[in-house]
């Protein structure tokens, strides 16, 4: 840890370097705004404030303290020479722009304090144990060497005071270098983290896209349920009224030929009623509203052509439009290992937590199955994200795939939350 932070050291004393450039930057570009030119130069400047925060971020992130970006959404721009302004002015209103130019004022001292920290402790521990040794064991009582930096000793008590800073130093490098960068981190993240506004505008975005991904969904999902309907059960339908006709015209004058119309109709109407089923089944299994989420993942695993092995905990019910997403997204995920992944053993791992449903699928397939690849995981992607959950696909080339599903169902989510 203390090597790792001895490196994160030198990042932050670069980083305090880059944060006094940005600043003079943004300072400048803002000054000159009266005389026009500003409004070129600010998107500039500001672009290399946010990416030196940025840094930080990361540099947090490496010690252990995770900080999300707080910038506001840009607004549809104009066309023309006025986007230019509108950028410009769109960057200096956000609250983040300045908080970031506040955080670089501060960090152009306390990154460079903080950075420095591990160097100069370990340089210490080097120079006041090896460096002191060496000079002794060459020199002995005749010779005079620095101890640290400014401080000349000699005789044994020097070398003793030496080994005694030495060993001291040592100790503060490793059991204090982290927690002075650890320090920087929690002060970055005090300063950079997301403010409330900003993290109401980016939940007012994130549902306004998904608010439009469920209805393209839901619309294509109709105009599925009305294309099974018009090509299945409403032609077998049309069939069955035309066989009943023609059994009636032909009632009194060949009896042989109207048992064949009604055993043909008959038939048609087992086969229309079977792909009625079939059709509710798509919409809502009834054996996922009779006896839930588990029973109905055993039936998924029942059914597939793959070696399906099973270990479902899901001890009660969960809100019923969570199950259902919970379903068909283990559905697709089963279709896609069956039909596109050359897959042979299919794992299921469904578990339930106080706050979310976890649902592992993971396949021997070829891999290389993506979210942007495709529109099955995408679709699961927005069945997730309707509920406030994620689908994390880790699909390297040659495989394994594992798809992790991860849906709120405590209080911490509304939508989830009336049981």
């Amino acid at each position: 840890m203390a090597l790792r932070a001895t490196a994160q050291g030198l990042l932050l004393v670069a980083s305090a370097f880059a944060s006094l450039v940005v600043v003079i930057l943004t300072v400048l570009s803002v000054a000159f705004l009266v005389l026009g030119v500003g409004v070129l130069l600010v998107p500039v400047a500001v672009t290399a404030l946010r990416w030196t925060a940025n840094q930080s971020r990361r540099l947090a992130s490496a010690a252990g303290v995770e900080i999300a970006r707080p910038y506001l959404p840009r607004p549809e721009p104009p066309e023309g020479v006025l986007d230019v302004v509108h950028r410009t002015y769109w960057l200096l209103r956000d609250p983040a722009t300045w908080r970031d130019l506040g955080w670089a004022v501060g960090n152009t001292f306390l990154g460079f304090l903080a950075g420095l920290f591990p160097v100069t402790t370990l340089a210490y521990a080097v120079q006041c144990t090896v460096v002191t040794g060496s000079a002794w064991a060459f020199f002995g009582d005749a010779g005079e060497w620095f101890l640290g930096i400014f401080m000349p000793f000699g005789g044994v008590p020097g070398l003793a005071l030496s080994l005694g800073i030495g060993v001291v130093s040592l100790a503060t490098w490793l059991f204090g270098s982290h927690w002075v960068v650890r320090g920087h981190a929690l002060l970055t993240n005090a300063l950079l983290s997301p403010t409330r506004r900003a993290l109401l505008a980016d939940r007012v975005q994130e549902l306004s896209d998904t608010r439009t991904e469920i209805i393209d969904v839901q619309a294509a999902e109709l105009r599925r349920i009305e294309r099974d309907l018009h090509d299945g059960a409403q032609a077998r339908l049309v069939a069955i009224g035309m066989k009943l006709g023609a059994a009636d015209r032909y009632l009194e004058s060949d009896v042989d030929a109207v048992r064949t119309l009604l055993l043909e109709a008959r038939e048609a109407s087992v086969k229309a009623l079977e792909e009625l089923r079939n059709l509710v089944r798509g919409i809502h299994p009834p054996l996922l509203a009779e006896r839930g989420l588990g029973a109905a993942i055993e039936a998924l695993a029942l059914e597939s052509p793959l070696d399906v092995e099973l270990a479902v905990d899901l001890p009660r019910r969960l809100y019923a439009p969570l199950e259902s997403a919970a379903y068909f997204a283990v559905s697709e995920l089963l279709t896609n290992a069956a039909k596109h992944s050359d897959a042979r053993h299919v794992g299921i791992v469904a578990r339930l937590t106080e706050e979310k449903l976890i649902i592992s699928v993971s396949d021997d397939g070829r891999g290389g199955a993506s979210t942007n690849g495709g529109t099955g995981l995408r679709g699961i992607a927005r069945r997730c994200a309707s509920f406030d959950g994620s689908l994390d696909v880790r699909s390297p080339v040659g495989g394994p795939t594992v798809a992790i599903l991860e849906l709120p169902c405590a209080s911490s989510s509304p939508r989830t939350s009336i049981y």
